[in-house]
């Protein structure tokens, strides 16, 4: 018999049909306490990079958005409102604890009208092709295990002039920075999730996750291979983020 192909979960190569499980088991843990561990792992800077990614995607009245990884809903908050009534937003995670944190924080700020709730996998979405006029995924891609099939998907399921937006963890530019990333990545990240979300090992294993994650030239490749045109990509707080961008024409 063939042996069975493996990925990364953080450091660990583990069997691929036991990531998505183990992914899973990790936003199961920790999607009570994910927004508040995300202003105190950034100092609150995350928001700032959301808010940017938005601005980036150019979303206006009447676009129809799938934002993949939708998680507690922080990018659909903030273009609910960008798309107005005639538009709407698809909120989706592979994850139905996230979603489910994700839609009761929308309905307690009054956003009901223009958005939808999907769980799916980014890999396989059950979506139409050219369905959408942006697409935007946050600090989700590195928790896929076939990114190159998500890619692909989400080129699919734009509209012919449509943007994909991924804002994600990346390759810290400065080596002075990167050792100081580093310390605080695998010291107090942990250390935080201990005491904050009780559960340091998610944590130790989102930092480990960055690190896996293809580079911004790597990710770049990979979106023209998937096919998108024009694809751009800007460092954001010295390459701690980058927020990548291609088109589909």
């Amino acid at each position: 018999m063939a042996e069975p192909r493996t990925t990364h979960f953080g450091y660990e190569q583990v069997a691929e049909d036991e990531k998505q499980q183990r992914v899973r088991e990790v936003f199961d843990s920790v999607a009570g306490r994910y927004d508040v561990m995300n202003d105190l792992m950034s100092l609150g800077v995350h928001r700032l990079w959301k808010r940017f990614a938005v601005f980036a995607s150019a979303v206006r009245d009447g676009a129809h958005v799938l934002d993949l990884a939708g998680g507690t809903g922080d990018l659909t908050s903030l273009m609910s409102e960008r798309v107005g009534e005639l538009g709407s937003i698809t909120c989706a995670d592979i994850n139905a604890a996230m979603l489910g944190s994700g839609r009761a924080r929308l309905l307690d700020e009054g956003i009901i009208g223009n958005v939808r709730y999907l769980q799916c996998n980014a890999e396989s979405l059950p979506v139409r092709d050219n369905s959408y006029d942006a697409v935007t995924i946050g600090f989700g891609l590195r928790n896929v295990t076939h990114k190159q099939n998500a890619l692909e998907e989400m080129y699919r399921v734009l509209r012919p002039g449509g943007q994909l937006v991924i804002l994600e963890f990346s390759k810290v530019r400065s080596a002075i920075l990167s050792k100081i990333y580093d310390t605080y990545s695998f010291s107090v990240l942990p250390f935080l999730g201990e005491r904050v979300a009780g559960d340091g090992e998610s944590y130790r294993y989102l930092a480990e996750s960055i690190r896996m994650h293809p580079s911004q030239d790597e990710l770049l490749a990979m979106m023209e291979q998937a096919g998108l045109e024009q694809s751009s990509c800007l460092n954001l707080s010295g390459g701690i983020v980058a927020l990548h961008r291609g088109y589909k024409f």
